[in-house]
């Protein structure tokens, strides 16, 4: 589990989450997050680093709002997790957790607890850019900040 403190209300945190197709703006090995047109519960991820690609369906299990977002692959690279939202008034925690099946090459690779390392300390550092992000959007436009626009 990740977690991050935004000094932002709940409303702007959620909405910058729930919209999944701006998470490769703060998440480093995301390099794109596509909604299926004719199903919005599943979604098509690509995770790319500099000499790996791995990519899956996901579909949205539960969705609360202001209070939880929850997904599972269905094909692909085998994972499932929850961003949690906690209201604190004057900020908002967002907590990940994430679980994830090692991919083979990189069993073959490297060990275990390496890749959950490099795993974990990139989750810690996506959230850490979600919290800059989310502040600069609304500092940019604190009426409606802009969660719509894509790269």
């Amino acid at each position: 589990m990740v977690q991050v403190e935004v000094a932002a209300p709940i409303e702007h945190v959620w909405n910058l989450w729930h919209n999944i197709e701006l998470m490769p703006r703060w998440m480093k090995w995301i390099e794109s997050v596509k909604i299926v047109e004719d199903n919005p519960e599943l979604s098509r991820w690509k995770l790319a680093t500099k000499t790996l690609e791995f990519t899956w369906l996901s579909r949205i299990l539960q969705e609360i709002p202001h209070q939880i977002i929850q997904w599972e692959s269905v094909d692909g690279l085998p994972n499932r997790g929850a961003i949690r939202f906690y209201d604190r008034k004057e900020s908002s925690i967002v907590k990940l957790t994430f679980t994830y099946e090692v991919p083979g090459i990189l069993v073959l690779l490297m060990n275990n607890d390496f890749v959950r390392n490099a795993v974990d300390g990139t989750l810690q550092a996506d959230m850490d850019r979600f919290r800059d992000y989310a502040m600069n959007e609304l500092a940019t436009n604190p009426v409606n900040p802009n969660t719509e626009d894509l790269p």
